[in-house]
Formats: structure tokens, sequence, C-alpha cells
């Protein structure tokens, strides 16, 4: 068997290079409380594309070795393919979207498409160096080279969410006269007498206080906003119907405070699960920002 190895030590890099890049993308890949990729058809493109990264990442080191330079054209296709993907995942998703009580909305939605297309590079890179080590050294060196890169690629796929900028609690939801508020902050006025009686009785009301000024410019953003309130419906449920507009969930920002307090009507009331729920979700790349360590580096050179 080793002797077939070393005789066969190309094959052996491909097929390490291109098993280790596939596990990298079913690692990556998760159909969590989002259906997202849905199953089975999301499932079966999302391995079918990981197959190929891997494939493609894993070819190209051995036609390098043999002095074939147009391994980087492959790669160069490759990216190009990608980015077509990307594009392709953005436009089902602003589609869906249209069609959901609480919209995802289009931050959110570039944020999953960005994923989408990087998690194939990451495949592309854990089958290369995979194949590269393997080649270099020996197949089980190969191995090794995959199960790290496997355990990097792990670290790096989970992202900071709300509560790594913000401290998230329960808030009172109250009707002074016909307007809402949420702790002390004014939602929206509220007209009829039976929509105030539902909101009392199946809202929730959650209130975000931002660790420093970066997290209070993050969760002023708007698609920030409302990834926590699509979230949040979609972990428990929504209580309204299309042309509701008093029932849709809601996210209001203090002025003066920077705080924001968030409404939801889940169709499931638990307040503790609705804190949690908005504890986990995800930063968006596109929300985003750091003034005060740019304020510090003005300042400081």
């Amino acid at each position: 068997m080793t002797e077939w190895i070393h005789a066969h030590r190309d094959l052996t890099g491909v097929l390490l290079g291109t098993g280790f890049g596939l596990c990298a993308r079913l690692l990556m890949m998760r159909t969590d409380y989002r259906q997202y990729p849905a199953y089975p058809h999301g499932v079966i493109s999302n391995i079918a594309l990981g197959l190929i990264a891997g494939a493609l990442g894993s070819i190209s080191v051995p036609a390098l070795y043999h002095n074939n330079y147009t391994a980087v054209t492959f790669l160069s296709l490759a990216a190009q393919q990608f980015r077509d993907v990307r594009n392709l995942e953005r436009n089902t998703l602003t589609a869906i979207d249209k069609v959901e009580l609480v919209p995802r909305g289009s931050a959110y939605i570039e944020g999953m498409a960005v994923v989408f297309e990087g998690r194939n590079y990451l495949a592309i890179f854990t089958a290369l160096l995979t194949s590269m080590a393997s080649m270099a050294i020996n197949w089980w060196s190969g191995v090794l080279a995959g199960l790290l890169t496997l355990a990097v690629v792990h670290r790096f796929m989970r992202g900071k969410t709300i509560r790594d900028i913000a401290n998230v609690a329960e808030a009172e939801v109250k009707f002074d006269g016909p307007g809402l508020f949420v702790g002390d902050v004014y939602m929206m006025n509220v007209g009829l007498e039976e929509d105030r009686n539902l909101i009392l009785k199946q809202g929730i009301g959650v209130m975000l206080t931002p660790h420093n000024g970066n997290g209070r410019v993050t969760i002023a953003n708007l698609g920030q906003r409302q990834a926590i309130l699509y979230d949040v419906s979609t972990r428990l449920g929504v209580y309204r119907d299309e042309g509701e507009p008093t029932l849709i969930p809601l996210a209001k920002l203090s002025l003066d405070s920077g705080r924001l307090a968030v409404l939801v009507l889940p169709r499931e009331r638990n307040v503790q699960f609705a804190v949690q729920a908005v504890e986990n979700v995800p930063l968006l790349e596109a929300a985003v920002r750091l003034p005060v360590i740019a304020n510090r580096r003005s300042q400081g050179g």
C-alpha cells in the first residue's frame, strides 16, 4: 500500500486535497433555523460546489509541480465562477425575501451571499494546503495538514454576535394613551384599542445597551436592526398577517443614549428565548463600524 502511494504521489495528493476540501465545505454548511441552505436540493448544490472547489485546489498543486502554469488560469476561472454563484444566491434570496412576513433586508442578504462565496474559497485553500503537504513530504503529512486546516476553518467560521457589542435585557411594553413604549423609548402610535390589548398580551420588549461607541454605531445600522427582527421572528414565529402594520416587529433607537429598543410579537411568547435570540443574531459585515478605534489612531498619529 505504501509503495502504491509513493508511486502515485500526484494522485494521492489530489485525492487527499479533494477529500479535505469537501470536508471543509461540509463543516461550514449548516441548515439551521433560517432553513438555508434548504433541504435537500440546496444541500446537494452546496456539496457539489464543495467538491468542485476541493478538486480545483488539489489539482493545481501537481500541475504547478510539473511546471504546468496554466493551473493558475483554472483558479482564476474558479474565482469568477464563484462570484457568479454569489450573484445567483443574492438574487435568489432577494426574490424569497419579498414573500416573508418579516424580511431579512438587503444587508443580511448581501452578508449571506459574501459568506457563501468565501466558504468556497476556504475549501480551495484547505485542498491546496493538504495536497501541497502530501506531495512535498508524504501522505500522512497531508492528512495532518488537512486536519489542522479544518481546525482553523472551524475557528474562523464563528463570527461575532450581538452579545459581543451590547447587553440585552427584557424591557417593559406599555402604553401612554395611544403611544407605544418599550422601556422609555417611544415606538409608534396605535389607535385601535383591540390592537393595543393584543400587543400588551403578545408583545415582548427587549433593550440593547451598547458596550461602547462602536456598538452604538453598529446597532444603529438599519440593516443590523432588520437582521435582529428577522432572526427573532424566525426563531419564535411571528403573530401577524399581511396587511396589519400595527403588528409588525419594530426596532427604534434612543437618540439620547444610543440604546436600541426592540418590540416583537412572537407566535410562542417566551421572554427568555427572545432575549437569547437577540443575543445570538450575527453581526453583519456591512453594519460593523469602528469609530472608537479610528479616533484613537487619528489622535495617536
